[in-house]
């Protein structure tokens, strides 16, 4: 029964009370302060006033600028109970990340993580859409390397010490990653109908392996934990 707006308000409030200005607002005219894209929406979806329903899954896409740095974190929500397809979907959109960030280290090419996930993608009959990559984030919220998700890729580059940039692999359902933009010039959705999935991270390489920015209170910032549903259970 929540919207979107509701969410955006809530974010938008969250930073306020901070001193922290959120980077989607205004980013190339985006119109609000956090993406909330739900089922076939892939990415860059606009809050409104649609109320989430019980079986949807959400993803709500959090990027912040504190301090002169910008940081970028999402996640996949279940709302409810949702079909064995969603719960396959989500697990796989999660696996997809959890194993390009296990190669996160000193002199790992960026071209190598594109590998890990389409085979996690692959085996869990799903799909890797290619139109969106991760990205260096810092002082910048979008700049260099670029990070593709997908296999045989030419990315150019070799992990060091300092290096800071996301991974945040979009899953489809099927084997169809195709993607269309609606009118709005933001929202992408799959071709085809079917639910997408998305996690992110950011991540530092350090000196023995990696930082995880954005992980959760509590967790250990220098792996991902195991996928656990209950985690993004509504």
């Amino acid at each position: 029964g929540v919207t979107g707006d509701e969410i955006d308000r809530v974010v938008y409030q969250a930073c306020a009370d901070r001193k922290i200005y959120p980077s989607p607002l205004n980013y190339f005219r985006f119109p609000k302060t956090v993406c909330v894209s739900a089922n076939e929406v892939i990415c860059h979806g606009i809050p409104d006033c649609r109320p989430i329903e019980e079986g949807d899954i959400a993803n709500l896409d959090v990027s912040i600028f504190y301090q002169g740095f910008h940081s970028d974190l999402n996640e996949t929500f279940f709302i409810g109970d949702c079909d064995e397809d969603s719960q396959r979907l989500v697990r796989t959109a999660y696996s997809s990340l959890l194993a390009a960030s296990q190669l996160i280290r000193p002199g790992t090419f960026y071209r190598d993580l594109g590998n890990a996930i389409n085979a996690e993608a692959g085996k869990n009959n799903c799909a890797v859409v290619t139109t969106y990559c991760g990205h260096g984030v810092g002082q910048l919220f979008h700049g260099p390397p670029k990070v593709p998700h997908y296999r045989k890729n030419k990315a150019v580059g070799i992990m060091k010490p300092g290096h800071v940039f996301t991974v945040e692999p979009m899953i489809n359902l099927g084997g169809n990653g195709g993607d269309r933009t609606w009118p709005d010039n933001w929202t992408a959705v799959t071709r085809d109908g079917k639910r997408s999935a998305q996690f992110e991270h950011t991540f530092l390489v350090t000196e023995t392996g990696v930082d995880v920015l954005t992980a959760r209170v509590g967790t250990d910032p220098t792996c991902m934990p195991p996928y656990n549903p209950a985690m993004f259970q509504r």
